[in-house]
């Protein structure tokens, strides 16, 4: 779920950098950090807070150089502490070296036993720190060949940035479950992003996705990049990109997420036909499923909440208490619209079952008839080990009640859910997903 972006080659690295972070700033808001090389050393700064809080004109002065990565952090290993911020710099043998990384290890305890059994300490509790430590570890004469063995021992989901005073790789885990793509900045420099979203905004132009399986190598001594496809490709992005974390103006495996999100709720409203006099989303990422719907079904598409932009996401809240509090100064009904309607109300999963039925409790307040609950995605029946912070079954509403039973915790008139293969069909039917959430074929062993 974090963000992740490097430039290589630009006179504005770490300016280009702080932007792009700025643009992916729902993928995390509980830490930022830059990492920046000159060519002769590497300067960082991270800190707990959003990117605009912790970079200001003084601090990308700091940061010059023409290499950067930046990170923002949701946390899925580790604590709240700015040690598991990120990036994550270290000295050793042949240099200093800065990492950043989206996605989650699955051998992670086994491989940091290993080496703390080996007389490796440990400044953090992220599983990041692991591919630290192999690289140092290593003896291989070359940055790229530790890189490499380093690649052969962790398993997971992972898009990783691993950059060096001279050099910058950008690797890819072979089934692709993050988003990684390649664009080129208007300077000539380069960037790699985990949403195109962030070219848009610096100006980039796309140039592919990083392949699953693929290293891209760039370095100051050579033109361009080379590619090394370290594994051999097995597809499969994580279908949560499409239903929730992404920003609906991003392409993701070359589909328009917005697009896709419509078609979602055309797929919703084909499957579940529900007699309403209007449809309304829970912004903003219920939005685009939402007017799907609406399309679909005929019913009038309005805008019955709205949302207080200066407050973040709730699913990325750390405690459940806080989480709470955000429902409150996010979203606001508008009363004249919902009084005495039967309305659909779109949205793209639910998780805990809180924010839900917060939500339905404040339409009904409002005045609304009725309040029926339509879901952009199948039931989340299983913990994500891949990246989503769903660590545990008692966690899940899906897991431990029926349909019914949520529907009657929630307080909804009815509850529908989007199935497996209308999902699939919706993103396309090109590829295949990760969809352990809801299925639990947790297919990294």
């Amino acid at each position: 779920m974090c963000a992740i972006v490097g430039i290589f080659n630009s006179k504005e690295a770490s300016r280009v950098a702080y932007y792009s972070l700025f643009a992916m700033q729902h993928r995390g808001q509980e830490a930022t950090g830059i990492s920046v090389s000159n060519g002769e050393i590497l300067r960082k700064i991270k800190k707990k807070g959003l990117v605009t809080e912790v970079f200001d004109e003084d601090a990308l002065k700091y940061l010059k150089g023409n290499s950067a990565v930046g990170h923002n952090r949701y946390s899925t290993a580790g604590s709240k502490s700015v040690l598991d911020a990120q990036p994550i710099h270290a000295s050793y043998k042949l240099g200093e070296i800065s990492v950043v990384h989206n996605g989650n290890l699955i051998n992670k305890d086994e491989v940091r036993q290993q080496l703390i059994d080996e007389g490796a300490i440990f400044q953090s509790q992220m599983d990041t720190e692991n591919i630290i430590h192999l690289i140092a570890r290593s003896h291989e004469e070359h940055l790229r060949d530790r890189v490499i063995e380093a690649l052969n021992i962790i398993k997971g989901a992972y898009c990783l940035l691993i950059q060096s005073r001279h050099k910058l790789f950008a690797i890819r885990d072979k089934y692709g479950v993050r988003p990684l793509s390649l664009g080129q900045l208007e300077d000539g420099g380069y960037i790699v992003s985990s949403e195109t979203c962030a070219f848009d905004l610096v100006g980039a132009k796309f140039i592919r996705d990083v392949r699953p399986g693929e290293m891209i190598v760039f370095d100051n001594e050579k033109k361009g990049y080379e590619s090394i496809q370290l594994f051999e490709p097995t597809p499969r992005i994580c279908a949560f990109e499409f239903i929730y974390f992404a920003r609906p103006d991003s392409v993701i495996a070359g589909k328009s997420v917005y697009v896709v999100r419509q078609e979602m709720g055309k797929a919703m409203a084909r499957e579940h036909k529900i007699d309403a006099d209007l449809v309304i989303p829970v912004p903003d990422s219920g939005v685009s499923a939402a007017m799907g719907y609406a399309h679909e079904s005929g019913i009038p598409f309005e805008m019955g909440i709205v949302r207080n932009h200066y407050v973040g996401r709730t699913f990325i809240e750390p405690t459940q208490a806080r989480r709470d509090m955000k429902v409150k100064l996010k979203l606001s009904p508008i009363n004249a619209i919902l009084k005495g309607k039967k309305i659909v109300v779109v949205d793209d999963s639910i998780v805990r079952g809180t924010t839900s039925k917060r939500i339905i409790r404040i339409l009904k307040e409002a005045g609304a008839k009725e309040v029926h609950m339509c879901i952009t995605s199948p039931v989340i029946k299983h913990p994500c080990k891949y990246g989503i912070d769903t660590p545990s079954y008692e966690e899940l509403i899906g897991a431990k009640m029926s349909v019914e039973e949520i529907r009657e915790y929630i307080k909804a008139d009815s509850l529908s859910f989007l199935s497996i293969n209308s999902l699939k069909k919706s993103i396309g039917e090109d590829m295949e997903y990760s969809l352990v959430s809801f299925d639990g074929n947790y297919f990294i062993k």
